[in-house]
């Protein structure tokens, strides 16, 4: 599969969001990613599902909405509603994992499980093959424009490795700090998604800079 570049709207400038989303409609880009935060899993709060309903109403490309929140389950069905084709929860906030994979799977949308930098790839041994992505955060979340975490590219080797052992079609998302100094490097490792979000939305021309990352990702 050709590689995707998802903007991370989280960047987007949010007094002129219709534009930056047709922007991106009309860029190279395939995904638009979606970050949902509470202030309680992460220490920010970002757009909820209002925003994420404006952001569809204007959108003609894939939907990857991102859930830092606690207990997630309770919103499954609202955000198959507001229209994500992917919808991913973060191990970290999942009691019962399996259970919210299934439960993502039964409204009709793919299912991803995120990592923060801490978690280690074992963890996910038992489920990988019931996974449609796995997103690794390659920064802490919570927060844009932060410093990419050097270990990133050692867990991917370690979950590309865990998804030939189980003959698993997963694919691996990274999320945070992505930018064009390191995109070839992680697609080198095995990454299929990269998120970029203050590396598109703060250049002089996002559409430009999508490009570009795009090139080098598929060249």
């Amino acid at each position: 599969m050709s590689k995707i570049i998802a903007p991370s709207i989280l960047a987007a400038d949010f007094a002129n969001l219709q534009r930056d989303v047709e922007m991106v409609n009309n860029s190279q880009a395939e995904w638009f990613h979606i970050d949902i935060m509470d202030g309680v899993f992460v220490p920010n709060i970002s757009f909820g599902m209002p925003v994420l309903k404006a952001i569809k109403q204007h959108a003609t490309k894939f939907i990857d909405v991102h859930l830092m929140i606690v207990d997630p389950d309770r919103y499954t069905k609202t955000f198959a509603d507001l229209g994500a084709d992917m919808l991913t929860v973060h191990y970290e906030a999942c009691t019962h994992l399996h259970r919210s994979i299934q439960n993502i799977k039964s409204f009709g949308m793919k299912a991803g499980v995120a990592l923060n930098p801490h978690t280690p790839i074992h963890l996910l041994e038992d489920i990988i093959q019931d996974l449609d992505m796995v997103c690794l955060m390659s920064v802490n979340p919570g927060f844009g424009g932060q410093h990419f975490i050097e270990n990133t590219y050692t867990k991917i080797n370690a979950l590309k490795n865990l998804i030939e052992k189980k003959n698993a079609s997963t694919i691996i998302e990274i999320d945070g700090g992505v930018n064009d100094k390191n995109a070839q490097k992680l697609v080198e490792h095995g990454a299929d998604v990269l998120v970029a979000g203050s590396f598109v939305f703060k250049s002089e021309d996002p559409t430009q800079t999508i490009s570009e990352l795009n090139q080098i990702v598929n060249q």
